[in-house]
């Protein structure tokens, strides 16, 4: 595995800017998202770095790499087909360290890189273009800076959420670096109804999205000030129960705050890319069918979720091959609600992808057999 770039500070410009949308009384910074990141990721047992990966712009990406080395004292494991590194796209308001019930299972067949998305995480959090297709190229072409920078000739692309977006738009861009494509409750595919029902969505958004409007998705976190902490333990105290077999407080919880607390700049990117209710500007259902046709697509639903599987059945009736599967118990966050569920999942997925290359491969040369014995018949005629 290549060796990526050294872990770098933000600069100084970047820190000024940063700090000037943080209001003064809110109990974040850097290095608190750092500590909670690193509490987070002391349930991975696996060896892995951690770098920051600079892209152009003085920017960079965040960057947890995991090899398949054996660890010390474990039993010998029968040598692994070759499969593509797996690299991980967490979803709106997320990091790598939300994969931290994933990240010792699925990095043991294979390599897996999990990075914060620009403008999000321990990534830099740079000013977006208020256009919602040059927001999105940003993010896309972050991307595919950091893949040439780790070195990465091709990859399997996991995105939850935004990342899930993110990977098909990146796709459609770079086809030829993606091996799959696996999409977890992925967000912007359906188009917006002309005439929504409104008594579809729940009150509390409805009410929330009149009064936010003019604002960023998260900015009454930030506007709580002190608050903010006990607001994410009391909305979200659903999380404490996801991670409740490896923490038994607020690790979780502080670590989500830190996340978000932080300058909005992967948040104000993601408004420029919605209307209202969270619906895409620019929805992935009518793009997803450009996606090249040797790329498999694959998505993973929750049976709890709020966001329904109709897209994934919508894009399957216009090809045939992609795959989908609902994973029972599990919500929107399927990853973490179900994690040995989710895990074996998505080894099922990538060893049917592998099998069904390894077959075509087999298949092109015994094509080339025949051709090679002759040339050899014909050598030893001479």
């Amino acid at each position: 595995m290549r060796r990526m770039a050294e872990e770098i500070p933000p600069s100084e410009e970047q820190s000024s800017w940063m700090l000037s949308w943080i209001p003064s009384w809110c109990p974040t910074s850097p290095s608190q998202l750092k500590d909670a990141e690193e509490k987070m990721m002391k349930c991975v047992n696996r060896p892995f770095s951690r770098q920051h990966v600079r892209i152009s712009n003085n920017n960079y990406l965040w960057t947890l790499a995991f090899s398949t080395q054996p660890q010390p004292h474990s039993a010998p494991q029968p040598p692994a087909r070759h499969r593509p590194p797996l690299v991980l796209l967490h979803g709106f308001g997320g990091g790598v360290a939300l994969w931290a019930q994933n990240l010792d299972s699925l990095s043991s067949t294979g390599p897996v890189y999990a990075l914060d998305l620009l403008g999000f995480g321990r990534s830099s959090r740079p000013q977006f273009s208020v256009d919602a297709w040059e927001a999105e190229e940003q993010f896309v072409a972050s991307l595919e800076e950091w893949r040439e920078k780790v070195g990465l000739e091709e990859m399997v692309l996991l995105g939850h959420n935004l990342g899930g977006y993110l990977s098909v738009a990146y796709a459609l861009k770079y086809p030829q670096r993606v091996k799959h494509l696996l999409m977890v409750e992925p967000w912007g595919f359906p188009a917006r109804p002309e005439n929504p029902n409104q008594n579809s969505i729940p009150m509390w958004i409805r009410a929330m999205g009149a009064v936010m409007s003019p604002f960023n998705p998260l900015a009454g976190l930030r506007l709580a000030g002190p608050l903010g902490p006990m607001l994410v333990q009391t909305t979200r105290s659903d999380f404490k129960q996801k991670y409740s077999t490896v923490f038994d407080d607020n690790t979780v919880s502080d670590y989500i705050y830190h996340l978000n607390a932080q300058t909005p700049s992967g948040e104000t990117a993601f408004k420029t890319m919605t209307i209202p209710y969270g619906w895409a500007k620019r929805p992935m259902v009518e793009r997803v069918g450009q996606v090249h046709a040797d790329i498999p697509i694959s998505f993973i639903y929750g049976s709890r979720s709020s966001i329904d599987s109709d897209s994934g059945f919508a894009i399957k009736k216009t090809r045939q091959d992609v795959e989908i599967t609902v994973i029972r118990g599990a919500g929107h966050y399927v990853f973490a609600d179900q994690p040995a569920d989710f895990n074996q999942t998505v080894f099922e997925i990538l060893a049917r992808t592998e099998t069904k290359s390894s077959e075509e491969e087999d298949g092109a040369t015994q094509q080339e057999l025949p051709h090679t014995d002759h040339a050899q018949e014909g050598k030893g005629s001479d």
